[in-house]
């Protein structure tokens, strides 16, 4: 398979003063069989360095490759075979079917006559199937929810048959589950199908359920590399959370408030004792005069001689 891979690169905009830098003296290589995620903060410069990566915008200086050729010696035709790309909007008309809509995927393998192959209707059924919506294909666009219109827009690029695949924040606006749903199939066809498969994102929880390999861009000159796992233990994760108002929660692998300390005896099962003294915390609870029992089968609660079959009766209590 064709590797992805800069070299030093500066990437920048021209302007009347001279260039503007963005990126500089980058190396990385975008690996197949594993889901890399790109997170940085806004403005940091992760489309730049995706317009680069896309043949769209030339290093001032350094290389790009995409095997062993210069990605600027390649038409945008050659590399779309190459490299497909999702982004996070995108125009289609409405009155197009699911099926139709893969199908242009196809487009940099067809003849100058326009029509599907054999081969093309295949890669597009293929398509269809790997993001398991061979069910919408005589579906409108127009008719999908944001989950499905992303799947189908998902399924397009994959019928380019391209093995590199980049995605920008491919979960966006889509609901929990979505979410999910969406970075499952992407890790699944990175596995499975051996893509190299690049995701841009801001959500940093989902990023660490799902990834092989982080590239964290701290400034333009800066990009930490390496499995999430190994970047948190580091400690590495607390650059992308500036300030002193939140902090990356080690244990539970998420962004939190900031604990104040607090006194609070809670005694029972340890995912239970979690959720109450959570509440109590958000409750603005910082002390507690007596040990509060939980019970778990059925959930009860015990405090100062009283029982409670919720948290929120349980605080109510304390508070009033």
């Amino acid at each position: 398979m064709k590797v992805l891979q800069a070299k030093n690169i500066h990437l920048g905009y021209p302007r009347k003063s001279g260039l503007k830098k963005v990126i500089s003296d980058l190396s990385f290589e975008l690996k197949p069989n594993q889901l890399t995620c790109l997170l940085g903060r806004n403005g940091i410069g992760k489309s730049t360095l995706i317009k680069g990566l896309l043949g769209q915008l030339a290093p001032s200086s350094g290389e790009i490759f995409l095997g062993e050729r210069d990605l600027l010696e390649l038409s945008k035709e050659e590399i779309a075979k190459e490299i497909a790309v999702v982004l996070t909007e995108y125009a289609m008309p409405g009155n197009l079917t699911v099926e139709q809509l893969v199908a242009l995927g196809r487009t940099p393998h067809l003849k100058w006559h326009g029509r599907l192959s054999e081969k093309d209707y295949e890669a597009v059924e293929k398509a269809l199937e790997l993001t398991k919506i061979l069910d919408l294909r005589k579906e409108r666009i127009s008719e999908l929810s944001d989950g499905q219109r992303q799947k189908a827009m998902i399924a397009r690029a994959l019928a380019q048959e391209s093995q590199i695949l980049i995605l920008d924040e491919p979960t966006a606006h889509l609901d929990l589950l979505g979410r999910h749903e969406i970075m499952a199939l992407l890790q699944e066809l990175a596995m499975k199908e051996g893509r190299a498969i690049l995701v841009v994102t801001h959500n940093i929880e989902l990023a660490i359920e799902s990834a092989q390999e982080f590239w964290l861009l701290i400034d333009q000159n800066e990009m930490l590399l390496g499995t999430p796992e190994d970047l948190i233990i580091a400690g590495k994760i607390k650059s992308l959370i500036p300030g002193e108002t939140f902090k990356f929660d080690l244990e539970k692998g998420k962004i939190v408030f900031p604990s104040e300390n607090l006194d609070l005896n809670v005694s029972g099962p340890e995912n239970l004792k979690f959720w109450v003294e959570k509440a109590l915390e958000k409750a603005q609870i910082k002390k507690l005069e007596q040990t509060i029992e939980i019970e778990s089968k059925p959930f009860s609660l015990h405090y100062g001689g009283q029982s409670f079959d919720s948290i929120k009766a349980l605080i109510d209590q304390i508070k009033s």
